[in-house]
């Protein structure tokens, strides 16, 4: 069957994106307005102000890893991305778990804690302080967002991507505008060398957990992968994306860090950074003596739509995602289901949709802070399928390494380190995460959050059983295919 013209294997629009707006989609789906306010703080609290140190070291394993997508896209630009490569890397068990059920169960839980901080953020800059602290009203206004976005991601990727052109200029303009602002105070420290240097740290333990702990504002940009097959030069430009976009990141990241430890210090009192009160929203305490009231009120919008617009590139790249593994013969193939004139994955996106509102009202009324420990147990997730996918582009290229010196740099040194580093992250997490004190529950002397990464993974791997069973011909190959079904579209 020939694929018409303007479309992909799978029914997609190609052709849709540029470099730019890949750009904007990756930037957008780490929301750094709303990571930098809710990280910062909890740095500089373990490493006072060698925060942009932190910072640092914590890309390091981001860029090694994007290198990693970069090598696997260029020779596999399917928009199934992690599925594909660890499938075609270590076999369909591997590929399905790993690179299938971890990061969507780790973005459907982002999804979810996106949606309640952009409805309490819109609440408290419209002035309705009292509705924002009522945990009803905060999470029907989510449900509410959540429709909203999910109807823009069902309508198309040019839609999609034009309205993220908006939102991120909106948070990368009032970060400038904060930085600069706070720069030049009157009382401003100047900014030192000093802050970069790793070497000053007081012992290892205070400086891993920082790191892993800048590992999660960074995580997100490979979502901008998955829209590889509607993107022009598929196989060049969605790498160059991935990269660029972690630089663009790594530099907001160190500038707004910089601004406010000039303006602030690491004081434990008032607005100091060192402060625990704001720890975990140290932009809102920020904003008022450095650019006003008024003002104060566009850093709060700032991060309203910083997590909207992540959430939005979320509901565009999951059913992306599910879209590939039901045409390679992993999912149901009603996931496969392309809306004929948007050409996007109109059942896989009202899925994603729904789940993430079913998800949000479940854990909210479990508990506001079993929500916050679902949250915190992301980071396993995402160090688990970042280090196995850095280590899956070393594997399948293994046998290519020695074909020039490029080839061994950047499809075996760097990926190796970057998924070693990676496992060294899961396993440091997964040690601080036991104990009973980290986060805000336990169960039997052992932290809840470790619980809920560790039975994320667990359910994981009874899901692999059951799809074994479900879908024998995918898992008995061992591998994808082009295009195992024929794709299909809604009525």
């Amino acid at each position: 069957m020939t694929t018409p013209p303007g479309r992909t294997d799978k029914g997609l629009r190609s052709g849709s994106l540029g470099l730019l707006s890949s750009v904007a989609l990756g930037l957008s789906s780490v929301a750094p307005a709303y990571s930098i306010t809710v990280t910062l703080g909890a740095v500089a609290l373990v490493v006072g102000d060698l925060a942009p140190a932190a910072l640092l070291l914590g890309f390091v394993p981001i860029l090694l890893t994007a290198f990693a997508f970069r090598e696997l896209n260029r020779e596999m630009p399917d928009c199934g991305t992690t599925f594909v490569w660890n499938t075609r890397a270590f076999g369909s068990g591997t590929g399905w778990l790993a690179g299938g059920w971890v990061p969507q169960i780790a973005t459907l839980i982002a999804m979810a804690a996106l949606a309640q901080v952009s409805a309490g953020y819109l609440l408290s800059f419209l002035g309705l302080d009292g509705v924002a602290g009522d945990g009803i009203a905060v999470t029907a206004v989510a449900v509410l967002l959540i429709a909203v976005l999910t109807t823009v991601a069902r309508r198309g990727l040019r839609l999609a991507a034009g309205v993220q052109y908006v939102l991120l200029g909106l948070q990368l303009l009032t970060l400038l505008g904060f930085g600069t602002a706070a720069l030049v105070r009157e009382g401003a420290a100047a900014p030192s060398a000093s802050w970069l240097n790793p070497l000053a740290v007081d012992g290892f333990g205070p400086f891993a957990q920082a790191v892993l702990l800048c590992l999660f504002i960074y995580w997100g940009w490979d979502a901008l992968i998955t829209t590889n097959e509607e993107t022009r030069d598929s196989g060049r430009v969605p790498g160059q994306a991935a990269v660029i976009s972690t630089l663009v990141l790594l530099g907001t990241y160190l500038f707004t860090a910089f601004a406010a430890l000039s303006f602030a210090g690491t004081g434990t009192a008032g607005i100091g950074l060192g402060n625990p009160d704001n720890a975990t929203d140290v932009l809102a305490s920020l904003a008022p003596p450095v650019l006003g009231p008024a003002l104060a009120k566009v850093m709060e919008l700032a991060v309203c739509v910083s997590a909207a617009s992540a959430l939005l590139t979320c509901l565009v790249s999951s059913p992306r995602g599910t879209l590939s593994m039901a045409t390679h013969g992993a999912l149901p193939a009603v996931f496969a289901r392309i809306h004929p004139r948007h050409r996007t994955p109109a059942f896989g996106t009202l899925f994603f949709g729904s789940a993430t509102a079913t998800v949000l009202v479940a854990l909210s009324l479990i508990s506001r802070d079993f929500l916050g420990d679902a949250i915190l147990c992301v980071g396993l997730l995402i160090a688990c399928y970042y280090g196995t996918t850095a280590l899956a582009c070393v594997w399948y290229f293994r046998k290519r390494l020695r074909d020039s010196p490029r080839s061994l740099l950047l499809r075996g040194v760097l990926p190796l380190t970057g998924g070693l580093l990676m496992f060294a992250a899961f396993a440091r997490s997964a040690y601080d995460m036991i104990d009973p004190a980290y986060g805000s529950t336990s169960f039997h002397g052992v932290g809840g959050v470790f619980l809920l990464g560790a039975g994320s993974l667990a359910a994981g791997g009874l899901a692999v059983l059951t799809a074994r069973a479900r879908f024998p011909v995918f898992f008995r190959t061992g591998r994808t295919t082009v295009t195992a079904r024929l794709v299909t579209t809604e009525d």
